[in-house]
């Protein structure tokens, strides 16, 4: 099969057609590799994106999950190599009582992906895979490790490494959680995509979900300034601005959460769960405040930071992540 030309955007069912051709391995790799530079040299549209994104999801091997499981997760490749800030916000969200499927993967361009913090934790990968249906309907918490879930995907990640540069595929992800959630804090890169990124996962169907970026590119919300956010409800979308002193935390530079490898994530990711304070645990009491407020948990930002607080305070995000180690020996 050809692909279409990209000069101009794409139609959803054009756009699903194209990737369904691409993930089903009928197009040569260098077809493919000139279609994903060409349409992000013109720039993705939100109805290529979740086009693209149907085509993904009709691909992936999916998961049982409570109707009100949320993700939290961001796009990866903002190059500013922080602490794993979603996957510490997955666990102290899970232990609200919220059922989190985490969907993630290894780090692509940072030095430690959720995947790999995780492992360095003592998660073992393997039975995260093969009980997580189970340890999301005992624990409220489960690992959806992207490379097992979506197959198709192994045979365009030669040709992502050989571009050596961001295409649709980075956006992609977050919107084929293999659990089907229809709630979602998702993180992306670029801040200017916001409202593009939200047009997409409106058209794919969301009960409430939020789109974030830091304006230095953060793929979070971030400590350091200003964030964009798009607020998803149904049909309708909400932009506006958010900042830490509005929902009462202090601004602190990017720097502060500046991460290592898995076992230095690791480390940081336990002290912050044993009640260290600082910037990494107020950057995960920001976004954990977001991920409440979609869960419907929390009313307001006040409200979801003191109860992201609690969790940590009184060791639940900890013995969860203890109880999920020791569930999967």
């Amino acid at each position: 099969m050809s692909l279409p030309d990209v000069t101009h955007p794409l139609e959803e069912a054009d756009a699903e057609a194209a990737f369904a051709a691409i993930l089903d391995g009928t197009v040569a790799d260098e077809a493919i590799a000139q279609f994903l530079a060409a349409m992000s040299d013109r720039g993705e549209t939100a109805s290529e994106i979740a086009g693209a994104a149907r085509a993904m999801r009709a691909r992936m091997i999916p998961v049982s999950a409570p109707a009100n499981a949320i993700d939290v997760c961001g796009t990866g490749g903002d190059g500013h190599h922080t602490l794993n800030v979603s996957t510490a916000v997955s666990l102290v969200v899970a232990a609200c009582g919220v059922p989190v499927a985490k969907h993630g993967n290894r780090a692509a361009s940072s030095k430690a992906g959720a995947a790999d913090t995780l492992e360095a934790l003592g998660l073992n990968l393997d039975r995260a895979a093969e009980t997580a249906e189970e340890t999301l309907a005992d624990l409220g918490i489960c690992f959806l490790f992207a490379a097992r879930h979506h197959p198709a995907m192994g045979r365009i990640m030669p040709i992502r490494k050989a571009l050596g540069r961001r295409t649709i595929f980075n956006l992609m992800g977050p919107l084929a959680n293999p659990a089907g959630v229809r709630r979602q804090l998702v993180g992306i890169a670029r801040p200017a995509y916001v409202p593009i990124y939200a047009e997409a996962i409106r058209r794919l169907g969301t009960d409430h979900s939020m789109v974030i970026s830091g304006d230095e590119g953060l793929d979070e919300l971030s400590l350091a300034g200003g964030n964009e956010l798009a607020e998803v409800r149904g049909h309708e979308v909400l932009m506006r601005r958010v900042s830490p002193e509005d929902v009462g935390l202090p601004q602190t530079p990017v720097d502060a959460i500046r991460g290592g490898d898995a076992a230095f994530n690791a480390a940081a990711l336990l002290a912050l769960l044993q009640g260290e304070v600082g910037p990494y645990r107020d950057a995960v009491l920001f976004n954990a405040a977001a991920a409440l407020i979609v869960a419907g948990e929390a009313h307001d930002w006040h409200g979801g930071v003191e109860e992201a607080a609690e969790a940590i305070d009184k060791g639940l995000a900890n013995a969860l992540l203890n109880c999920w180690i020791a569930a999967l020996k």
